[in-house]
C-alpha cells in the first residue's frame, strides 16, 4: 500500500533537492527512502527503478532551466537574448548543481524528443533567430553554445578558474562577446 503523501511528483522533487545537497551521483532510491522515513521497496509503487528515478530529475531540471531560459529570453533578440539566456543557464548550474548534473544524463531519443529536452534546444534556436544562420549553420552553433555553455559552467563550478588573477564574470562577458561576434559573422560553408 502507498505511504500517505508519497507521490512520484514529491518524490521527484526531494530526489531533485537531494541531488543538489550531495550530488546527483550519490541520490539512491534507500537515500531518498530515508529522507522519507520508509523502506526502499515504498518508494517502488511510485517509481520502476533507480533509472526511473534519473529521468525524472532529469525531467525536472531541464523543465525548471526551459522556465528560467524562457522566462529571461522574453521580449529579447540577438545577443541581448543569448546573454539573457547565457546567464540564465550559468546562474542555475551554480544555483542547483545537482538538477544541473542530472540535466547532463543523456536521454532515450524517445524521452529528449517528446519532453522538456526538446524545448530547451527549441529556446537555443530561438537565439539563433536573430543571428538568421540557415541550417545546416544553425544546429553547429547550437552545439558551439552548448558545449561552451557547459563547459565554461562546469570548469567553474569545479574550481577550475580560482588561480587566476582575472575575474571570472570578466572572462564570463568577454565570452558572450565573442560568441555574439562569431554568430554575426558565421563562416560560409
Amino acid at each position: 500500500m502507498a505511504r500517505a503523501g508519497v507521490t512520484a511528483e514529491r518524490l521527484t522533487r526531494a530526489a531533485a533537492d537531494l541531488a543538489d545537497e550531495i550530488g546527483f551521483q550519490n541520490v539512491t532510491v534507500s537515500a531518498l527512502a530515508r529522507r522519507f522515513g520508509v523502506k526502499p521497496a515504498a518508494l517502488y509503487s511510485h517509481i520502476k527503478d533507480a533509472q526511473d528515478l534519473r529521468v525524472r530529475v532529469a525531467a525536472l531540471a531541464l523543465t525548471e532551466l526551459a522556465d528560467r531560459a524562457g522566462a529571461a529570453l522574453t521580449g529579447r533578440a540577438g545577443k541581448d537574448a543569448l546573454v539573457a539566456f547565457a546567464n540564465a543557464y550559468r546562474d542555475y548550474a551554480k544555483e542547483h548543481p545537482g538538477r544541473y548534473a542530472a540535466a547532463q544524463i543523456g536521454l532515450d531519443p524517445e524521452t529528449a524528443a517528446a519532453g522538456p529536452a526538446r524545448r530547451h534546444a527549441e529556446m537555443t534556436r530561438a537565439i539563433l533567430r536573430g543571428y538568421e544562420l540557415p541550417e545546416p549553420d544553425q544546429t553547429d552553433a547550437v552545439r558551439m553554445l552548448g558545449g561552451m555553455f557547459h563547459g565554461y559552467v562546469s570548469l567553474e563550478t569545479a574550481g577550475g578558474f580560482r588561480h587566476h588573477p582575472r575575474e571570472v564574470d570578466a572572462s564570463w562577458y568577454r565570452v558572450l562577446d565573442a560568441l555574439d561576434a562569431v554568430l554575426r559573422n558565421w563562416p560560409p560553408a
